[in-house]
């Protein structure tokens, strides 16, 4: 079974940081892209970055792209997002996925390969 859980998330004010972790099990988790995706209450899905699966290629929104850092660590099977200068509109339900962009975009009706997200929120 696919299990990929989030941590990491929390409070921080603006111009903060915050990294998220995702720890992946019950797959090979070398042989693929994965992504990072978030979503306000009340808005659709807004992919935010992927990462190939050695890690040599990287994409972003423009929305995060000089701030967001996304990395993965293949033998301990975990992606991460080091988010710095952290914005208000950052703040979102944050979720790790399974696939690249497309992938991930094209799953956002039945989310079979997302965990269940960290929440992020950027207040003073």
């Amino acid at each position: 079974e696919v299990q990929l859980v989030e941590s990491g998330g929390g409070l921080v004010q603006p111009g903060g940081s915050l990294r998220l972790s995702c720890a992946a099990s019950g797959f090979i988790f070398g042989i693929y892209d994965m992504s990072w995706v978030r979503q306000v209450p009340g808005k659709g899905p807004e992919w935010v970055s992927s990462i190939k699966k050695f890690g040599s290629t990287t994409d972003y929104a423009d929305s995060v792209k000089g701030r967001f850092t996304i990395s993965r660590d293949n033998a301990k099977n975990t992606l991460y997002l080091q988010m710095n200068s952290l914005k208000p509109d950052d703040t979102a339900l944050y979720y790790c996925a399974r696939g690249g962009r497309a992938e991930v975009v094209a799953d956002t009706r039945t989310r079979r390969y997302w965990g269940q997200g960290t929440q992020v929120t950027v207040s003073s």
